[in-house]
């Protein structure tokens, strides 16, 4: 995925492990759908950076969170282009993952 933002490593390692859990559980065209709504979100934050909520919870510094599906995508609103930090299930440890760089 490229556009207007910069993936981190980890975000796109994020985004490869998303598809491809969604690819063997529920088919191409599954996956396909939700790569369309994560770029969408992508696009979306690129373009408007205070979308979704601050979350000074998750890290040391202040991060903003997009949601797509049950994934919140978490981003440096500063950073130009716009740096995605992760892009995690919502029900994950998200502060600690965060922290540890699981």
């Amino acid at each position: 995925m490229t556009g207007p933002f910069i993936l981190t490593p980890s975000a796109a390692r994020d985004v490869d492990e998303i598809l491809g859990y969604v690819l063997e559980q529920s088919g191409p065209h599954s996956a396909l759908h939700v790569r369309e709504h994560l770029l969408d979100g992508l696009m979306k934050i690129a373009s408007h950076p205070g979308m979704g909520h601050t979350r000074n919870d998750l890290a040391d510094e202040s991060l903003r969170v997009w949601t797509v599906f049950s994934y919140l995508i978490v981003y440096r609103p500063e950073a130009r282009p716009i740096q995605i930090i992760r892009i995690l299930h919502g029900a994950r440890d998200i502060p600690t993952i965060l922290e540890t760089g699981e």
